[in-house]
C-alpha cells in the first residue's frame, strides 16, 4: 500500500492535507504528458503564452482571501501580512515586460549574403521543486519564465505546502495555460530522485537545503542535466559609524525575524561597529520585545509558529549550545508566553558570541540572530566571508561609495545597502559558496530555462 503524505498544521498538530504520491509509472506518464503537449505550447506566439501566464497570476490573485488562510495553516504565516501577492505580481509583471527583448535572438549578420543569428530554444519539460517558506514567490521565480520561454512546467511542492501547489495549477489552468503543459505532481524523494536520473527533464530548479541540493546533484550526475540550486544562506548585516542607527534597528531586525525567521535572505547574524553596538544592541531588543508571538490567525499576531516543531528543535538546539558556550540570550521567553516548546518558539538576540558557535556558522532558520561589535571594515568583512553560505549581505552606511567597495570583496550572490531581504526581479537572484549555484529573475533567469541555437544561413544568390 502506497504511504501517503501529511501536512501536519504547525498552528496546533492537526492533518491539514493528506496525498498520495504518483507511482513511478504514473509520474513517468505526467512527464510524458509534459513532453508531448511542449511543442504545441511553444508554437503560439510569445505574446499569447504570456498573456495566459498573466491570466493564470491574475487567477491565483482572485483566490486571495483563502489562499492567505491556506498559508497560516500550512505553514504558519500571520493572516495579517496578506500572503504573497505583491512580490509574485512585481516578479510576473517584470519577467513578462522584458521576455521580448530577453528571448530575441541576438543577430550577428543580416546581409544579402548571409544571416546570422543566436535564437534561444525552450529546454522542453523544467522541473521546479519549490519549497514551505515561500511556497508562491519562489515557484514563480522559474514558473513565469519558464513558460513564457515556451516551456512545459511539471511542479513538485514541499510537503509543507502541498495545497500551495494545487492553487498554482488551478489558476495557470484557468488562465488558459493546458493542464499538461503545467501539472503539479505529489511525489516522494525517490521518485523525485528517478526521474531526474532517467534524464526526464531540459532543466532542474530546486529551492531548499544543502543536503537537499546535494542529492539533486548526485540523481543529475551524468545526465548532463543543467541544474538552478539555491540552498539558503546565513546571511550577515553591517553596521558602519555612520550608519542611520534607527533604520538599521529597524530594517535588520525585521530582516531576522520575518516570517519567524525562514528566510532563505534573512538576517542571521550582525556586526555593529564598536562605537554604535550598545545602542543597536538595546534598540534591537526592544524592537524584538514590540513583536506578538501566537496563532496566525490573530490579526494582532506578527509571529507565527515555525512551521515545524523539528525546525523550532534545531533553532533551540543552536541557542542553548551558544549559551552554553558563553552567549547571552538578551530575551526572556517568559515574555512570549505563546512559546509552548513546540513550534511556537520565542524570538531571541544573542550577545557575546562568536564564529566558534553553531548559531554563527550554521543556518538557522528560524527567530533568532547573534550581534557582535566589529573595530573597522577589515574586520567586517574578515567575519562576513567567514561563512560556507553567501546569498546576500546588508551594509547600512550613509556612504554609497564605501558599500560598493566593500561589496567587491564580500563572498555573496547580492549586496544590499541600507535595505535587506528583497528581490528585486530586474537583478539577478544567485549566491555562491553553499549557497548553490544558477541564476533566477533578471533577464539571466531566461538564459536558464532557455538553449543556445545557432542559425548559420548562406542565403542564395543569383
Amino acid at each position: 500500500m502506497t504511504k501517503t503524505i501529511k501536512l501536519i498544521s504547525p498552528v496546533d498538530g492537526s492533518v491539514y492535507a493528506e496525498r498520495t504520491p504518483l507511482t513511478g509509472t504514473e509520474a513517468r506518464a505526467a512527464v510524458a504528458r509534459a513532453r508531448a503537449a511542449q511543442g504545441a505550447w511553444a508554437a503560439l506566439p510569445l505574446a499569447e503564452r504570456i498573456a495566459r501566464v498573466r491570466a493564470g497570476i491574475a487567477a491565483l490573485n482572485a483566490m486571495k482571501d483563502e489562499v492567505v488562510q491556506e498559508l497560516a495553516g500550512q505553514m504558519g504565516r500571520p493572516t495579517r501580512y496578506g500572503g504573497e501577492f505583491g512580490g509574485v505580481n512585481e516578479r510576473t509583471a517584470y519577467m513578462s515586460d522584458i521576455a521580448a527583448e530577453a528571448l530575441a535572438p541576438m543577430v550577428a549578420e543580416d546581409s544579402d549574403r548571409f544571416r546570422r543569428e543566436i535564437r534561444r530554444e525552450p529546454v522542453g519539460v523544467v522541473f521546479v521543486i519549490a519549497p514551505w517558506n515561500y511556497p508562491f514567490l519562489t515557484a514563480v521565480n522559474t514558473i513565469v519564465p519558464a513558460l513564457i520561454a515556451g516551456n512545459a512546467v511539471v511542479l513538485k511542492h514541499a510537503s509543507q505546502t502541498l495545497v500551495a501547489g494545487e492553487r498554482l495549477a488551478q489558476a495557470m489552468a484557468q488562465g488558459g495555460v493546458p493542464a499538461d503543459v503545467f501539472q503539479n505532481v505529489v511525489l516522494d524523494h525517490q521518485t523525485t530522485e528517478d526521474l531526474i536520473a532517467e534524464r526526464s527533464f531540459g532543466f532542474v530548479n530546486f529551492t531548499g537545503s544543502v543536503r537537499g541540493g546535494q542529492a539533486i546533484e548526485r540523481a543529475a550526475a551524468g545526465t548532463f542535466t543543467a541544474t538552478g540550486l539555491e540552498l539558503g544562506g546565513k546571511d550577515p548585516g553591517y553596521v558602519r559609524a555612520d550608519a542611520d542607527l534607527d533604520a538599521a534597528v529597524d530594517g535588520l531586525m525585521d530582516g531576522a525575524m520575518f516570517n519567524s525567521g525562514q528566510c532563505c535572505c534573512g538576517i542571521e547574524r550582525i556586526y555593529v561597529h564598536e562605537s554604535l553596538y550598545d545602542a543597536f544592541v538595546e534598540k534591537a531588543v526592544a524592537w524584538v520585545m514590540g513583536q506578538r508571538l501566537g496563532n496566525p490567525y490573530d490579526p494582532e499576531t506578527t509571529m507565527g509558529p515555525m512551521a515545524n516543531t523539528r525546525f523550532a528543535e534545531v533553532v533551540r538546539g543552536q541557542i542553548a549550545d551558544a549559551v552554553a558556550q558563553g552567549a547571552r540570550a538578551l530575551i526572556d521567553p517568559a515574555a512570549f508566553p505563546a512559546d509552548d516548546g513546540g513550534a511556537y518558539l520565542a524570538p531571541q538576540v544573542l550577545v557575546d558570541v562568536n564564529h566558534d558557535m553553531r548559531v554563527m556558522r550554521e543556518e538557522s532558520f528560524g527567530p533568532v540572530v547573534g550581534i557582535m561589535p566589529v573595530k573597522d571594515d577589515d574586520e567586517a568583512v574578515a567575519l562576513m566571508n567567514d561563512c560556507d553560505y553567501g546569498l546576500t549581505v546588508s551594509v547600512w552606511t550613509a556612504d554609497a561609495d564605501a558599500a560598493a567597495e566593500l561589496g567587491a570583496r564580500l563572498e555573496t550572490g547580492t549586496v544590499f545597502l541600507n535595505r535587506c531581504d528583497y528581490l528585486d526581479p530586474a537583478l539577478c537572484w544567485t549566491g555562491c559558496k553553499d549557497t548553490g549555484r544558477g541564476a533566477a529573475l533578471s533577464s539571466l533567469g531566461y538564459m536558464a530555462v532557455t538553449r543556445p541555437k545557432s542559425y548559420h544561413l548562406k542565403k542564395v544568390t543569383k
